[in-house]
Formats: C-alpha cells, structure tokens, sequence
C-alpha cells in the first residue's frame, strides 16, 4: 500500500496539488488522468520520492519495495542490458557484484568467507539464481532479442533502450510499480505482451498513460487529477468517462430543478409579500429560498481540439495503385516487392514491428524518397496530406504560428486562418509564438491544422498521437473515423486503429507485406489463432 497524506506542492505561488489524501492498495491497476500540465508525472515523482512535498507526506507499508521507469534513457549506458535490468532490484544487484568481487579475490580470508556465507543466503532468499533467465524472459517478452541481452546499453537505439529500462522496472515483482508512459516507443505487440504482464500482476501499479484501449484493458481504477484536487473512481477510463458525464449531467439536472423552485419561490414573495393574508406563507417561501443551494458546476480544466477533415473535392474511383516497390538502405532490405491497390473507401492501418518500412513506405508515397525498383500512381483526383513521424523540417524557421499555417493555406485571410488555429487550442495571443520554440504537442497541433486546412482528400499519417495528450487523442479519433475521403496510417495506439482502419498491412522484418480487409482485432484475432497452429504443428513433429 502507499498513500498520499495532505499532499500539497506549490511551485512559486501555484498550487499544483492542495490537500491530497489518496490511498492505493494492493491487488489494484490505477490509471491516473488529466489534462497536460496538471500534474500526473509529478504526482508520480512524489510517489516514488524523487519530489519533495511542500506539505503533507507518502507513506508505504514497511517492507514494501517500490519501483518506477526511469525516463533518463541514457543513465545506464555504462552497464551491459542484462544488468541494467536486475538493477530494478537494486539490493539483488549489489549482493551480486559484492559477491563477485569477494571472489575473485586472490588473498580470500575468513572473513571473506563469512561474509560470502551472509550473501549467498541472502540472494537465495531473493531468488538470485533465477535473476538473469527472468530478466531474459522480460527482455524476450518486449521484443529484446537475445543477441542484445549481453550488449551494451550504449549501443542501443532508443526505443530499444525504452524497452530494457521497463524491463527494469518490472523485474523482481516490486510491491509497488509505478509507470510514466510506458506504452511510449513500444510496438504493439509489446504493448500487447505489457497489459497481459500487467493484468495478471498481483501487487499495486499507478500508470499514466495517454492510451485509451491500454487503461481499459488493464486498469480497475481510475484516479482523476482536476484543479489539484484528486477523484477516485472504481473502473477502467470508459467507466470513469461514463461516470464523470453522468454525474456533471446529474448536476446540472439539479440545478435545473432547484432554478425552477427558485423562481417559483421568487414570484410568490414578489406577489404576496404585501398581502397581509398571505404575509405568514410569503415569510416562509423566504426562509425556504434561502435554503435552497446550487450545486457548484466547476468546469473541468480538459480542453478538446475541434479536429475535422473537410476535402475539397470528392474522391473518385481511382486512388492509388503500387507496383514492385522495393529500398534497400544501408544494406537491410526495407521494402521488397510491395504492391497494392486502393479503392475510395479505403482506411489502411500499417502495423507490426517494421517501423522503418511504414516511414520509407510513407516518404516514397509522398515523393521524399525515390524506390530502387518499381512505381506507383496517384489518381488524378486526389490530393495528400501528410503528417510526418519525424517534424523538425517544418518548424526550423523563424515563422509565427500564424504566418506558417498562412503558407499552407489557399485563404490568405488572417481570419480565416486563425479560425483553424483556434479549433487546435491556439488563442489569439499564440498566433504570433514562434514555431520554433513550440511544445512537441503543439506541434503535432500545428501540423494537424495544416492538415485540416489543406482541404485533401487522402490523408497520410505516421505516428500522429506522439505528444498528445489525451483530449486531443479522442479529438483526432473522431476526426478520422469521420473523415469521409482515405487514410493510410501507423499507428501504436489500438483505439485508433481498431476504429478507423478497415484495412489492415502489415510490413513483415524481411520487408514482405500481408494486406487483409478486416478489423484489426480480427486481424490479431486471426494471427493468434495462426501462431497457435503453427505451435501445435511443431509439437505434433517433435513427438
């Protein structure tokens, strides 16, 4: 158990949090919300001591140990991975390398020997002996091949580096677990193997995170940051969703109600109070008016983009037809032998591991890269719209917001212009911030803005949710189940994917492509049963 007591933390004279008094028991998967800047990381950095309170204290059951996904990604590129992921039990790893270095001695004492002794019985105790193959099957469960096992941290690319430091934080069955974004970089099938990790893990978890089908699948409560204050709610985020509208419209009904009885009270007083006959009943309907309360409506301190994709044109018959793509770079293949045809209704999702092939894929489609064999077409009354996994091109310029979204626009009118800015969240006020020195968030704003302004009929995205945060998520996924023109998207939010796509692509690690018109819980569904089939064969052979 760990429980937050009073907590309040002011940073200057805001109070991000004020009096928080929350409890969160063992056997629990909390998802803790809000919107950007109220608090969630912070929270956690108090939960796991690395922020000092202002007032108020954490408290843990004594003997509890308590872990948490380091976001330093590059702290333990010193360290081989295998050892960077038993340093989530940091104890297990010290009597380990205490151990190896009493060993290895030349001159070994008794005293050597005794405190070998004291050691040894205590790693046992930790389950020592198995900490490496269980540090292995984390690694091998989040797509770590064991060929990197015994690498060094350095020589990791990023995502990979996420990986191992989530290993870390799971490793060892820590009492209390707490996870900043852990789906961040993740493919989906690791995310897939991580909510089963953490669906059948027995102790207390707090995560935030910005994925909606995640929180759903593995959380049982819900804790809402709101003005500082934290809410407390028994269920997934659908639930807490649910919960939070009814209950506002719950309010508001009463409100409604008692507005009624206010007046009526009201007009009877205003009638009768000289009434001498009716002075008695008018002195009464006072004392009751001044009773009646009205339930405090605070608005919620979540913001949501308007995102809404209007093309142009209509779509004709003929969209796109790819044949024999193939780019080898550096000497891997990305793409081999690719060939596809889109029709107007079309929504493809681009799934699995091959991160690269979907940008290569994307880049040749829109004409940044040229293929080593093969070609494709557009048709003649289409129009594309890009979002790029990697925007640092478009906002290395001294532009405002303004006069950069200006430029994608056919409307030059400054009206016009601000009125999709301010759909996206940008005030007046933000037309005239430099682009170069937005949020990450705003800049996936921006470039969804330009997307909408663009007016085209086929949109292309690769990674859109990197950055955003929660309301605008929703937003885009409701703009893009809307849209009526094509997409081609990647993406490693299952929400997004499941209710846009109709189409599913993936692109295999050898470059290859399976193209199936489906859901894409179908699809998974499907590859499932195949994996399973494929396991039964091979059992059936080796008996």
């Amino acid at each position: 158990m760990i429980a937050a007591n009073n907590v309040t933390l002011r940073i200057g004279k805001k109070a991000l949090f004020e009096d928080v008094n929350i409890k969160f028991t063992e056997g629990n998967c909390y998802g803790l919300i809000g919107a950007n800047g109220a608090g969630k990381s912070t929270f956690l950095k108090i939960l796991s001591g690395q922020l000092e309170t202002t007032k108020g204290d954490i408290t843990i059951t004594p003997g509890q140990r308590l872990s948490f996904l380091q976001q330093d990604h590059f702290k333990y590129d010193a360290y081989p991975v295998l050892d960077t992921v038993i340093m989530g039990n940091q104890r297990l790893y010290d009597i380990m390398k205490e151990k190896e270095a009493i060993y290895a001695k030349e001159d070994f004492t008794d005293e050597d020997g005794i405190r070998a002794s004291e050691l040894e019985g205590e790693f046992a105790e930790m389950n020592g002996w198995e900490a490496e193959s269980d540090a292995a099957t984390l690694l091998n469960g989040l797509g770590i091949e064991t060929d990197l096992h015994y690498a060094q941290m350095a020589d990791l690319n990023g995502s990979q580096k996420v990986k191992v430091l989530l290993a870390q934080a799971l490793f060892g069955n820590p009492d209390i677990l707490l996870l900043d974004e852990p789906t961040n970089h993740l493919d989906l099938d690791a995310i897939e193997w991580l909510e089963e990790f953490l669906i059948n893990f027995d102790n207390t978890v707090i995560v935030v995170s910005h994925d909606r089908y995640f929180l759903n699948k593995v959380c049982t409560h819900i804790a809402d940051i709101d003005y500082g204050k934290i809410q407390l709610y028994a269920g997934n985020y659908d639930f807490w969703y649910e919960s939070s509208q009814l209950l506002i419209k719950q309010m508001k009904e009463a409100n409604r109600k008692k507005e009624e009885k206010i007046k009526e009270l009201q007009e009877f007083i205003s009638r009768f109070s000289a009434n001498a006959s009716k002075s008695k009943q008018a002195t009464s309907r006072k004392r009751a008016l001044e009773k009646i309360q009205l339930d405090e409506i605070r608005p919620s301190s979540r913001k949501y983009p308007y995102i809404d994709f209007r093309p142009n044109r209509e779509i004709g018959n003929e969209v796109l037809m790819v044949e024999g793509l193939s780019k080898t770079i550096d000497g891997v293949k990305i793409l081999d032998n690719i060939s596809f045809t889109l029709g107007r209704e079309d929504k493809v999702a681009f799934v699995g591991s091959n991160e690269r092939a979907k940008t290569v894929l994307f880049q040749i489609l829109m004409g940044e890269m040229e293929p080593d064999e093969g070609n494709y077409k557009w048709g003649v009354t289409t129009s594309q719209s890009y979002f790029p996994k990697d925007n640092t091109k478009e906002f290395d310029n001294d532009l405002t917001i303004a006069d950069w979204l200006t430029g994608y626009s056919e409307i030059k009118d400054a009206t016009y212009v601000r009125g999709f800015l301010g759909r996206m969240l940008f005030p007046g006020e933000d037309g005239v911030k430099k682009v170069r020195v937005l949020s990450g968030g705003e800049k996936v704003r921006c470039l969804l803005s330009k997307m909408m302004i663009s007016g085209a009929n086929v949109l292309i995205f690769d990674e859109p949710t990197n950055h955003l945060d929660m309301e605008s998520i929703t937003a885009l996924n409701n703009g893009m189940i809307k849209f009526p023109g094509v997409i081609l998207f990647a993406s490693h939010d299952h929400q997004i994917v499941q209710t846009t796509a109709n189409r599913i692509m993936e692109i295999l690690p050898n470059g290859a492509m399976i193209d199936k018109i489906t859901t894409y819980d179908e699809y998974l569904a499907n590859d499932e049963m195949a994996r399973k089939r494929t396991i039964y064969t091979m059992t059936e052979v080796d008996n």
